[in-house]
């Protein structure tokens, strides 16, 4: 069996993004979401290196929204 780490963070990451009470729920034990939103059983260093990647990419997307919104300052929108 071959997993795509990639393509199950994006998945992830769309159905944490959608979902207020299910980032919460990562904030606090990212691995047991991820766990549970993959629905297949992975050994737990792929899991967790599926969450790092999952908050890498939060947080990635959070400092665009940022620098989007600081466009506005610059003259730019």
């Amino acid at each position: 069996m071959n997993i795509d780490i990639k393509d199950i963070m994006e998945n992830v990451v769309d159905k944490i993004k959608d979902d207020p009470a299910m980032l919460a729920k990562f904030k606090k034990d990212p691995v047991a979401v991820v766990e549970k939103l993959v629905g297949v059983d992975l050994p737990n260093d792929q899991l967790e290196k599926v969450a790092d990647l999952v908050k890498a990419k939060i947080d990635l997307d959070k400092v665009g929204d940022v620098l989007e919104g600081l466009g506005g300052l610059f003259g730019k929108k």
